[in-house]
């Protein structure tokens, strides 16, 4: 057979899989030729594959096995068996959603969304950290302690960039991807020149509605997506200062904190802090957005730290959550500053310290909310660090202001 029939051969066969491609599979291709073919409806057999024989079982049975799992499992790495049950199909996830309560009702952590929500009110979520001097990272466990087997669960992640003119901590879901391209982006702290003020960012707003009422003080402009699945818009959550010791006169850092997405009120009885239901797009929604036009930009409302614009805020009738850190005592027999850490912190550094709501007498907040320690952390062995925290903050806002205590301060010693 000569080359001509061999590519002739060929180019026929190839066509014929072409059509026969389309018969089937191709909807586009039948759209495409002329309205008046049909195409198939393919959904339910995509929804049949996708759901597969446990998508059968009766909602009572199924509702009654997630709850006997949620109830059973208390703690990690046990508790991996609840997201086992959320990722077996649609109808699984749905059920288990519904079941699993936010760390505020149950004390819990969860799904990745559960690190964006406020901790337990009566108890705390006892964590540590992991600090890696050579490569700038910084890990966050779930747990008392380091286990002997390395099995511990990592809850954040955060890598410290130096540069010129300032410090930047960049948070992530997992500890080898810091990029804001990745969709496990979720925010970063940012410090000045003298390493004395931070600002908290979150890659999303803590409640909708804030976002309606922020949208007066912020200046909107047309800025280019970093990815596709990646939200342009970075909110301004929180403020951290450490005051200036220029005399250099002997005593513990001084810390002072304004949450500017939390309301003091959250502290009252009755009160609620800013609790998200999902994490972003980028994190949760594999699929792509819609696209943008070629020659259009997508207009989005962003605050940066390199622009003057008015961090997120609460209400205008209401006043943000302010954090101080415990003042210690002077021990007069060891020579050194000291807090109750109740067994928390066990080595001594000027890292170590306990922040509590800082509140107005008008504010009918009771003593015992005003003296309870929201966020604790402290030193326990050579880079190894606990950190406790409670409501109204979540695990990615007592992470980041943590951060805050690693970076050099010549300016507060």
């Amino acid at each position: 057979m000569s080359f001509k029939n061999i590519m002739r051969e060929l180019r026929d066969m190839k066509d014929g899989f072409g059509c026969s491609s389309t018969r089937g599979t191709d909807v586009r291709h039948w759209r495409s030729k002329t309205r008046s073919h049909i195409a198939p409806d393919i959904a339910p057999l995509v929804e049949v594959v996708e759901q597969g024989q446990w998508a059968n079982l009766p909602p009572e049975l199924l509702l009654d096995i997630i709850q006997r799992v949620e109830e059973t499992e208390t703690s990690w790495p046990e508790r991996s068996v609840v997201l086992f049950c959320a990722s077996v199909c649609k109808s699984w996830r749905l059920v288990t959603k519904e079941i699993v309560k936010t760390p505020e009702e149950c004390g819990r952590l969860t799904f990745p969304v559960s690190l964006k929500q406020p901790g337990p009110r009566d108890s705390a979520i006892q964590c540590f950290i992991k600090r890696e001097r050579i490569t700038n990272i910084f890990r966050l466990y779930f747990g008392l302690t380091p286990s002997e087997d390395g099995s511990d669960k990592l809850l954040l992640a955060a890598k410290r960039i130096r540069r010129p003119t300032s410090t930047e901590f960049t948070i992530s879901l997992v500890a080898d991807e810091f990029s804001r391209a990745s969709s496990t982006y979720v925010g970063k702290i940012r410090s000045n020149f003298l390493g004395t003020k931070f600002s908290i960012y979150d890659c999303q707003s803590p409640n909708d509605a804030m976002i309606q009422r922020r949208g007066s003080l912020s200046r909107r402009f047309h800025s280019k997506k970093v990815s596709p699945r990646v939200s342009a818009c970075s909110y301004n959550i929180a403020t951290i200062s450490y005051e200036l010791n220029v005399l250099r006169t002997r005593g513990p850092r001084k810390m002072h904190c304004v949450a500017h997405s939390i309301p003091i009120a959250s502290l009252q009885e009755g009160g609620k802090a800013p609790t998200p239901t999902s994490l972003p797009v980028s994190i949760n929604d594999k699929s792509s957005p819609s696209p943008i036009p070629k020659g259009k930009e997508r207009v989005t409302s962003f605050s940066s730290p390199d622009l003057s614009i008015s961090p997120l805020s609460v209400s205008s009738s209401e006043e943000p959550l302010v954090l101080e850190n415990k003042s210690p005592r002077w021990h007069e027999q060891l020579q050194c500053w000291c807090l109750n850490f109740k067994g928390r912190v066990t080595v001594a550094s000027v890292k170590n310290f306990q922040l509590v709501a800082t509140v107005d007498p008008s504010h009918n907040i009771s003593a015992a909310e005003q003296d309870r320690v929201i966020l604790q952390f402290g030193k326990i062995g050579k880079d190894i660090f606990t950190m406790d925290y409670r409501y109204p903050l979540s695990a990615f806002q007592a992470f980041a202001m943590c951060l805050s205590s690693f970076d050099t301060k010549p300016a507060c010693e």
